[in-house]
């Protein structure tokens, strides 16, 4: 059960402001795209994917990072009964080293779009760089600066994808407890640093990273455009 929100956030509500726009169109099938992971140092790229209903609100969803874990694992749940639909994609630490983060980032949302139980007419997506267009067309896409704050599709797929990725590496620390996984979540913070100074990197890291050159491990090559590399996105 979702509880009362903290007083702190109660007013940073996203809306449904662009959703309602798009339908209005003619655009029925919505979805909003959040990723995760992106600055971490070891784990996977995690994107999010969600269809919400139009005659349905889930009104405590706020973006993932201006709630606590205990909220956002609440809202998870809520959510996944409240969505239309919802996919969640990764692209591992082992793609983002050989292809490089724009190429992972477009490689986990292609994935999650494909685990969506409808095809979606029109993606609504947070920052200002399209990374989905070349999956569902270039001209269904809207981007949206902040739009985890703003969009409440959005904003779904960030707790979506938060939590997901969360849980996750949660999971892995057991396997790995030197690196305080359960804590950082594969974020660099001090006893992450140390742990690589100390062991070196695990199978879950970016061996590819700059992180990798203040350890005495050898740092991977970093990746190399390769022209091939659009052919991941087409049919």
């Amino acid at each position: 059960m979702v509880q009362k929100l903290r007083k702190a956030i109660q007013g940073n509500a996203p809306t449904l402001l662009y959703e309602k726009s798009l339908w209005a169109q003619g655009k029925e099938i919505i979805v909003g795209i959040d990723e995760v992971g992106k600055g971490a140092w070891a784990g996977p790229l995690t994107v999010g994917a969600a269809v919400i209903p139009k005659n349905k609100r889930l009104y405590k969803v706020r973006d993932s990072k201006l709630l606590k874990a205990p909220e956002r694992e609440a809202l998870f749940e809520a959510a996944i009964d409240w969505c239309i639909t919802w996919g969640i994609g990764h692209a591992t630490n082992e793609e983002c080293d050989r292809y490089g983060m724009s190429i992972a980032q477009k490689i986990a949302a292609k994935r999650a779009i494909e685990k969506l139980s409808i095809k979606p007419d029109h993606a609504l997506i947070d920052g200002n760089w399209d990374f989905i267009g070349e999956t569902i067309g270039k001209g269904n896409v809207t981007k949206i600066v902040k739009g985890d704050t703003k969009c409440l599709s959005i904003a779904t797929a960030s707790i979506l994808a938060k939590v997901t990725r969360d849980r996750i590496m949660k999971e892995e620390d057991s396997q790995y407890p030197h690196y305080a996984f359960s804590s950082n979540k594969g974020y660099p913070c001090p006893n992450h640093k140390n742990a690589l100074k100390t062991i070196g990197p695990c199978e879950l890291h970016r061996k590819s990273w700059a992180f990798m050159d203040q350890t005495p491990f050898p740092r991977a090559p970093k990746p190399k455009r390769n022209p091939m590399q659009g052919s991941l996105f087409q049919e």
